[in-house]
């Protein structure tokens, strides 16, 4: 059966930088991060390259205004 295997031949096929794989899809995503102002928690709303779009009072809150802004909220640890 491995006599059947065929090499892949690399050169047809473009390569993709570890950046460049990292970046995608995050156009399509947000992340939420919990921040302290003066005791009271609030949830910044980031865009997949980390940027910052906004703060919501709760974690709902802030998973609700990235659909609602066709984005898909994402989990970070």
């Amino acid at each position: 059966m491995t006599d059947k295997i065929q090499s892949l031949d690399t050169t047809a096929h473009p390569t993709i930088s570890p950046a460049e794989l990292a970046a995608l899809g995050a156009e399509d995503l947000a992340y939420t991060k919990s921040m302290d102002v003066d005791g009271q928690v609030f949830w910044s709303i980031h865009a997949g390259d980390g940027t910052q779009l906004g703060v919501a009072q709760s974690r709902d809150l802030a998973w609700a205004a990235i659909r609602q802004n066709d984005l898909e909220p994402v989990s970070v640890h």
